[in-house]
């Protein structure tokens, strides 16, 4: 027989479910709910509760209500400060949800009372429920579960199996969620289930979590073990003066845990902190090992900076720090654009070659700026010590890395920018060979697994951008020169000089010595007059001296005579840099006999040579002066020699050559001279000298000669083009092997030059002889 309607006041509960048989006390805030218990004490003290499916709903309604709930009887209400009410109810039974009569001003619930369904055990299952149901919960409240022995003796005491289940229920821990469920289960059977299972898991929870303190605990224990046994050791070592040892041990450690490197590097240097913490500080040893592992801790290893892929701005920074340089700038935006593509690439090793001032040194801080990369320079002009390079064995006293593991570590990062400056000034004696202790650095197949004698580990400086710089090619030695990308960096011509001086030199030098803007200015004529009269330099270190001494002069001026501005002109130039200290050997004025204009190389750029014949009765000597070199002198005799056999063809008699001594000279005797490019000029002034045929003023000539009179190439052929332009030389004779070189040269270095390919001596005899 079904039960009849109830109309109840209700409450909906959040996140609590109350079960029949629960005794159970909860706080009321809402104006329906304690508007539902004043409705509830004026009748039977009778209460609907029920749960909402959603705790955050404010005013529920029927759809956000479970549709079982519990009715309760009110046993006492307390009014607390705030506002509130608490209220002390009993659950007595399970009653379904039909629907709500009113929502306001209170819940007012039509339930209908549901008894349990009737279930057909048989003895023996019930039998079985009972003791599972209470084996668990036994096994639950021995492994810790939250139940006072009190009430677990008494729920244990219980003979029935419904009463055994609805008494666990009641009294374990449950979530609202679960005891919602158990609330839901009509069925013995069903509550004996999931009751079952909620055992079942608490009990696996608490087995986990004893297994987690236990091994907490004997962490913690090994911990107090190891900080007792440390703090004993601490004691000793302050007994025997050692105790800062530990203390560093310690910090070494954590610096070594820390640190950006492979296990290989971290097993190494965990190692050696451990005999170095066993070591006396009185031991020779203890300094050894505390250099070597602040050695090893402080180099980068693994730790890299990230690379600038901005290729624009790079290209803005090149452009804006250095005037020209075109092939330089190039060859560093190749690069960035491979390693954007790829993300990887390998890092170029570039050797830039050029005469001094050329920008060489500070072109190599453009490019780290430019790439993103930190900047460190090694020194390497007159480095003898292989060991200085590779670095010397620990065991020795005053052993040191090399210099390129103390400019990573300088770095901080494996990937900076290292410039190896001067590579050419490198040396080798009996202390070893240190252009062959480069050979591993700079090989890329090699680099990746450098190994310096002091760290013993290996090295990965394949991420490194190596930028070498020379001033001469031919002090690098083969080997060393095959491994790197050459750039040659000719001289710069008048023009090049007086835009960096506008654009860098004199801004630089102004800041420099504190002269405001504005306070002074070189006119272009002013300046055209330091490159070619102050100066005698292929690049711009002079004549960055020389503006620097202006701007000295100027501000002392300010001072002293408190001048508004100073102007320097091509008149008052001498007033700051006193008497002009070079004049260049201009053109000669008429062709003379006997007299011929050489273009020669030089370490500062080029210069023209003029040589000088005079044939005199003698006895057929043949004098050379001028401190030449010898291969100067071969070239002479190679000259002479073909003379000699072209005689004929010019009407020289035979015996001209015995009766006759011919002298060569060149002026400036004591500056030594050498090289294998005055061939062509020597033999054209001495056919001259002999024949009486002058040479042509303006025209001056390249070349190495043969016996048979075949013009060969020669180097340096830009820097004898500004030579001849800065000599007012109108026409130039070069080696037609040379044509390619020309083609490269910028039209302001050829402009106003009339340059003539020659392949033999008679081609530049129809030239150069009036």
């Amino acid at each position: 027989m079904s039960e009849p309607i109830n109309v109840l006041p209700a409450i909906a509960l959040r996140g609590t479910t109350i079960l029949p048989g629960m005794i159970i006390h909860f706080d009321v805030s809402r104006e329906r709910s304690k508007k539902a218990i004043e409705a509830a004490m004026l009748q039977d003290q009778k209460i609907f509760l029920v749960t909402q499916k959603d705790p955050q709903i404010e005013d529920p309604g029927f759809v956000q209500l479970f549709q079982v709930g519990t009715v309760a009887y009110i046993k006492q209400v307390v009014k607390l400060p705030d506002n509130l009410l608490r209220v002390l109810v009993e659950g007595t039974r399970r009653a379904e949800l039909l629907g709500l009569e009113q929502e306001t001003p209170y819940l007012r619930a039509e339930i209908v009372l549901t008894d349990e369904e009737e279930e057909e055990l048989p003895q023996a299952m019930l039998e079985a429920m009972y003791r599972s149901i209470r084996e668990l919960f036994h096994t639950y409240c021995t492994k810790g579960g939250k139940i006072g022995k009190e009430l677990a003796a008494q729920i244990l005491n219980c003979q029935k199996t419904k009463e055994l289940i609805d008494q666990i229920a009641v009294n374990l821990p449950l979530s609202w969620q679960s005891k919602q469920k158990f609330l839901e289960a009509g069925k013995l059977s069903d509550r004996y289930e999931l009751l079952g299972a909620i055992l079942s898991n608490e009990i696996n929870v608490l087995d986990i979590s004893h297994d987690l303190q236990q091994k907490l605990k004997k962490r913690v224990d090994k911990n107090q073990r190891e900080y007792i046994l440390r703090e004993q050791l601490k004691l000793i070592r302050e007994e025997l003066g050692e105790d800062n040892t530990a203390d560093e041990a310690e910090e070494f450690r954590r610096k070594a845990r820390e640190l950006t490197a492979s296990q290989e590097v971290k097993d190494r240097i965990l190692k050696e902190i451990g005999r170095f913490k066993i070591t006396s500080t009185n031991a020779a040893e203890s300094s050894i090992l505390r250099g070597y592992i602040e050695t090893l801790l402080s180099l980068p290893w693994d730790k890299c900076s990230e690379d600038s892929e901005d290729l624009k701005a790079a290209w803005k920074i090149l452009e804006e720090g250095h005037y020209g340089l075109k092939d330089v700038k190039e060859r560093i935006m190749e690069f960035l654009s491979v390693r954007k593509l790829t993300h990887k690439g390998k890092s170029p090793i570039l050797c830039l070659v050029g005469p001094p001032g050329t920008g060489k040194t500070s072109i190599a801080k453009s490019v780290a700026e430019a790439t993103g990369k930190r900047y460190v320079r090694i020194c390497l002009g007159g480095v003898r010590d292989e060991a200085e390079i590779r670095g010397h064995r620990k065991t020795y006293v005053g052993a040191m890395p090399g210099r390129v593991t103390v400019a990573l570590e300088q770095a901080g990062v494996a990937n900076p920018l290292m410039l190896l400056d001067e590579i050419d000034k490198t040396s080798s004696d009996y202390k070893g060979d240190t252009s062959s202790a480069l050979l591993e650095v700079l090989d890329p197949e090699q680099n990746s697994h450098f190994n310096d004698h002091y760290v013993e580990l290996p090295q990965n400086l394949s991420e490194v951008l190596f930028i070498a710089t020379a001033n001469d090619i031919q002090g690098i030695p083969r080997p060393l020169l095959d491994r790197m990308e050459v750039i040659e960096i000719s001289g710069y011509t008048e023009n090049e000089k007086e835009h960096i001086a506008k654009e860098h030199l004199i801004p630089k030098q102004m800041e420099a010595n504190g002269i405001p803007k504005g306070k002074l200015s070189i006119q272009s004529t002013a300046l055209r007059k330091i490159i070619n009269n102050y100066t005698k330099e292929a690049g711009v270190r002079n004549l960055e001296r020389l503006i620097g001494q202006i701007c000295r002069k100027t501000a002392r001026l300010i001072m002293e005579e408190g001048k508004e501005k100073v102007t320097v002109t091509g008149k008052n130039l001498s007033d700051f840099l006193g008497q002009e200290k070079y004049n260049y050997l201009m053109a000669n004025k008429k062709d003379e006999i006997g007299i011929a204009r050489g273009l020669a190389w030089t370490q500062v750029g080029g210069d023209t040579l003029q040589i000088e014949v005079n044939i005199m009765p003698g006895k057929g000597e043949f004098v050379l002066t001028g401190q030449l070199g010898d291969v100067m002198k071969e070239s002479a005799q190679a000259g002479i020699s073909y003379i000699r056999s072209v005689a004929s063809k010019y009407g020289i008699d035979q015996e001209f050559f015995q009766e006759n001594d011919i002298h060569v000279h060149i002026p400036e005797g004591a500056v030594p001279k050498d090289g294998p490019s005055a061939g062509i000029t020597m033999a054209t002034a001495m056919l001259s000298a002999i024949v009486g045929k002058p040479v042509r003023a303006d025209l001056a000539m390249t070349g190495e000669i043969t016996l048979r009179g075949r013009v060969l190439p020669i180097g340096g052929l830009k820097e004898k083009l500004l030579a001849a332009k800065y000599a007012k030389i109108k026409e130039v004779l070069v080696p037609k092997e040379n044509k390619p070189d020309i083609k490269e040269l910028d039209e302001e270095i050829t402009d106003g030059l009339k340059i003539i390919f020659v392949e033999n001596m008679n081609e530049v005899l129809e030239r150069a002889l009036a």
